[in-house]
C-alpha cells in the first residue's frame, strides 16, 4: 500500500475545483433520493449541504407523505414525491420515471432510506434512468445493499461511497482493520472513490488522509451533510476523487468552525451546513 497523501489547505489550493459560473443549471444539478417519512431530515440536510457547497439546483426526492413539508422547509429545492409502502418506507419498486434523473449532474441516494429491500429495488429503478456521465453518491442504506446490486459495475469510475465503519465492513465482507487499506480495497472492488472518516481512496489506487480534531462531527445528521457536500462538489464538475477529498476536508473544517461559538461537541448538523461556505472560502487562493 503506497503511503497516503496528507490533505492540507495548500494541497487543495493547488487542486482547485472546476469553475462553473452562470445559471443554476450551469453550476450543477443535484438530486437527493431518500427521505422516508420517519427521517426526511436526512435528505434535507444533504440537500442543503450540496447547495452550500456551490451546486446550482437541488431536487429532493422524498416520501409523498412528507413532500409538502420538505418543500416548505427547503424553499430553494424542487421536490419529487416518492410512493410509500404499507410500512411507510419508500416503495422502491414503484419509483416513477422522471426527466430530473437524466438531467442531474450528481445523484445522491440513501439519506433517510430505512428499508434494505426497498432500497435495492429503488437502485434497480433509478440507476438505469441516469445519464451516462452522472456521478452517483451512495450513503446509508444504499451502501448496505450495494453488494447485492446487480448493475454495480455500470457505476465504476463515476461512483462515490461514504461509509461509516459498519457500512465499510459490509462492503468489505470482513472487519475493516487498517482503515486506509480497507477503504482502498473497497475503492478497487467498486471502481469508486471512498471516504470513511479520515481515510480516502480513489478508484485509481491513490489514497489520502484528512485528519482534524473534530469530535463534534459524531452527531446525528453529520454523515448526511458530508454526503451532500460531496454531491454538490461533484455536480460542479469535480472528479470522484477530488469531490471525496475536498468534501471530507470541508466537512471536517466546517465542523471546527461550527464548534468555535458553541463548543467542540455542542453543535448540530444543520450548523455544519451553515459553516460550509466559510470552510470553502478559506481554500480559495487568497483564503486565510
Amino acid at each position: 500500500m503506497p503511503q497516503s497523501t496528507e490533505v492540507t489547505d495548500s494541497l487543495l489550493r493547488g487542486w482547485p475545483l472546476p469553475s462553473r459560473d452562470g445559471s443554476k443549471y450551469e453550476r450543477g444539478q443535484v438530486i437527493v433520493v431518500g427521505g422516508a417519512p420517519a427521517s426526511p431530515g436526512a435528505a434535507i440536510l444533504a440537500g442543503v449541504a450540496s447547495l452550500r457547497a456551490g451546486a446550482g439546483r437541488l431536487t429532493l426526492a422524498v416520501g409523498e407523505s412528507v413532500a409538502s413539508t420538505v418543500a416548505v422547509t427547503v424553499p430553494e429545492s424542487a421536490v419529487l414525491p416518492l410512493p410509500e409502502s404499507r410500512k411507510k418506507s419508500i416503495d422502491g419498486s414503484a419509483v416513477p420515471a422522471h426527466d430530473e434523473y437524466e438531467r442531474a449532474d450528481a445523484v445522491l441516494i440513501g439519506p433517510g432510506l430505512d428499508d434494505a429491500d426497498e432500497t435495492l429495488d429503488l437502485l434497480d429503478r433509478v440507476i438505469p434512468r441516469l445519464g451516462s456521465e452522472t456521478t452517483v453518491i451512495l450513503d446509508a442504506f444504499a451502501l448496505g445493499v450495494l453488494p447485492r446490486f446487480r448493475d454495480a459495475d455500470t457505476l465504476a469510475g463515476r461512483l462515490i461511497l461514504t461509509p461509516n465503519v459498519e457500512e465499510a465492513e459490509l462492503l468489505l465482507g470482513e472487519e475493516l482493520g487498517d482503515d486506509l487499506q480497507g477503504v482502498a480495497a473497497i475503492a478497487r472492488t467498486y471502481g469508486a472513490a471512498v471516504t470513511c472518516f479520515s481515510s480516502i481512496a480513489g478508484p485509481d489506487g491513490r489514497t489520502w488522509s484528512s485528519r482534524m480534531d473534530t469530535p463534534g462531527l459524531g452527531t446525528s445528521g453529520s454523515g448526511d451533510v458530508l454526503a451532500g457536500v460531496i454531491a454538490g462538489l461533484a455536480a460542479r464538475g469535480a472528479s470522484v476523487d477530488q469531490a471525496a477529498v475536498w468534501g471530507t476536508h470541508v466537512h471536517q473544517r466546517a465542523g471546527q468552525l461550527a464548534g468555535f461559538p458553541r463548543g467542540a461537541q455542542g453543535y448540530l448538523a444543520r450548523e455544519i451546513c451553515d459553516a460550509i461556505p466559510e470552510a470553502m472560502r478559506e481554500l480559495e487562493p487568497d483564503g486565510h
